[in-house]
């Protein structure tokens, strides 16, 4: 495969040039900062129609709309996205943990009309700070427990369960006025493999892609969703040679053409190895946009401004190369200015409903829980325990920036409460130590992904049979101690039902 041969990075092209607006009309790039740079406003004002948010840019609801105004001092109708599937994926919250639990506690509780009224009310919660583009849901369809970047991020195992509250989710979001983006294409839920690292391979036939992976997408397609993003897997079945998101066999022949799809088609993240480590960084975008998609997310990564220059100069020299067509360039840059004419801010504001009354997310937690009482369980908590938390390899797409577990919520009814992170070989009998006399609630992760996490549960128990265990992950173990918790999910809403339950309030 040859090397792109691009340009210097720079103002070499026209700014005026249709072509050039065109090349950076399609990228979603991010920035960082609290305030809008200048080089974002410029570029704005030269054809760039969107931009991406994630963490680093987030400090308040208030500091987050003064941003999105700056930019929109610019363009009126940008397009601000951002990756909040709440839950454990929390770019909003990501300094406290989100005020709604995430799709697995919602699949869970199995009641579509409070997964629409979660995701309208986190709908109007982006719309109040300026956002209009939410990179969710997942609609991806769990079916390998082990699967290290899904798990509590799908509604569940239950293909018909994943289709009836991803289009629910859909339907929510946008009667707020901001656009859904059902991920990732063609369904990334059995995989052992994180695309962050590597490209995951879905090795199932036709016959159970269709049943399983891709019933949810058709579900969201018949609600509306303004957007689907792309995943970078590898589906034989589909394209025995190209991940989803380079492959005009899944974005334009299927997803176009068979289901019909004539919205945006956004890509996961272009700089995770999948993609990037496969086809370099420049040239794997260059093939999304031929392949069939129309956004290019870029902003986890790389957040510069050389990296959208060399991204606009590659897709420059490769239409004049002949590599890519003007033609599709330029209906991947329409179809972006039509999502951002919808998502308007006028628009969201005629759609949105009202303010944000986040006390639902509590609500859905609460329903999410399964509460399992052992032999030797005798009475709630009522004196400050020791929390242990033990802690797994973060999750990329989850971050390693927001806080998790039931330490916060019990230290606010239980003033006094102690406690320790631990992982790896003997992070049990370390908790035992750290712990002293008080009573030990320990809380886990996938516990059934993590030797190390099980056996220290199993040491708890067996010397302290009076151990609380919540399970934040995905339940796979058998209920263990004297009281379990299964929450389905690490939300700090999570995290509060949990304490209430442990605490008897």
């Amino acid at each position: 495969m040859t090397t792109l041969a691009t340009p210097a990075s720079g103002d070499a092209t026209p700014s005026g040039d249709t072509l050039t607006r065109n090349a950076l009309a399609v990228l979603q790039p991010g920035f960082d900062g609290t305030t809008a740079p200048d080089w974002v406003r410029r570029r704005i004002g030269e054809g760039l129609a969107s931009v991406g948010l994630f963490g680093r840019n987030v400090k308040t609801a208030e500091q987050v709309a003064a941003l999105t105004a700056q930019l929109r001092a610019e363009r009126e109708d940008l397009l601000v996205a951002i990756d909040e599937e709440s839950g454990d994926v929390t770019r909003l919250e990501v300094r406290t943990g989100s005020s709604y639990p995430g799709n697995f506690a919602l699949g869970a509780v199995d009641d579509p009309a409070l997964t629409r009224e979660v995701a309208a009310d986190l709908g109007r919660r982006l719309a109040a700070c300026g956002i209009n583009f939410n990179w969710a849901p997942s609609a991806d369809v769990n079916a390998n427990p082990d699967n290290p970047v899904i798990g509590v991020r799908s509604f569940g195992a239950d293909p018909q369960l994943v289709a009836r509250h991803t289009a629910a989710y859909v339907e929510g979001m946008q009667s707020s006025g901001v656009a859904t983006s059902a991920k990732h294409f063609p369904g990334h839920g059995d995989t052992a493999i994180d695309s962050h690292h590597s490209v995951p391979v879905i090795d199932v036939d036709r016959d159970v892609l269709n049943s399983r992976d891709l019933a949810p997408f058709r579900a969201a397609l018949a609600a509306g969703t303004r957007a689907v993003m792309s995943a970078h897997i590898l589906a034989p079945a589909l394209d025995p040679e190209n991940p989803g998101t380079v492959s005009r066999r899944i974005l334009t022949d299927l997803l176009r053409g068979e289901f019909g799809y004539d919205g945006l088609i956004v890509t996961d993240g272009m700089d995770m190895q999948a993609i990037a480590g496969r086809y370099g960084f420049e040239r794997g975008c260059v093939l999304a946009i031929a392949a069939g998609a129309d956004a290019i997310c870029v902003g986890g990564g790389p957040s510069d401004e050389g990296t959208v220059l060399r991204l606009r100069d590659a897709f420059v020299a490769a239409v004049r190369s002949g590599e890519l067509s003007e033609e599709r360039l330029a209906d991947a840059a329409d179809r972006v200015r039509a999502l951002a004419d919808w998502a308007s801010v006028s628009g969201a504001a005629e759609r949105s409903g009202g303010a944000p009354d986040t006390g639902i997310g509590l609500v859905a937690a609460r329903r999410a829980l399964t509460v399992t009482r052992g032999e030797t369980y005798t009475a709630p908590v009522t004196e400050a325990p020791y929390v242990a938390t033990f802690t797994p390899l973060p999750n990329i797409a989850v971050g390693d920036e927001t806080p998790w577990g039931v330490t916060a919520a019990l230290e606010h009814r239980l003033p006094g409460t102690a406690s320790g992170s631990f992982s790896g070989d003997g992070a049990g009998a370390e908790a035992l130590a750290a712990a002293g006399e008080r009573r030990i609630v320990a809380v886990v992760r996938d516990a059934h992904r993590h030797a190390w996490m099980a056996a220290a549960v199993r040491t708890l128990v067996a010397s302290r049979p009076d151990t609380v265990v919540v399970e934040m992950g995905v339940p796979q173990s058998a209920p263990t101690g004297a009281l379990h918790i299964a929450t389905r999910g690490a939300a700090r809403v999570c995290g509060e039902a949990a304490a209430e339950v442990i605490t008897g309030t």
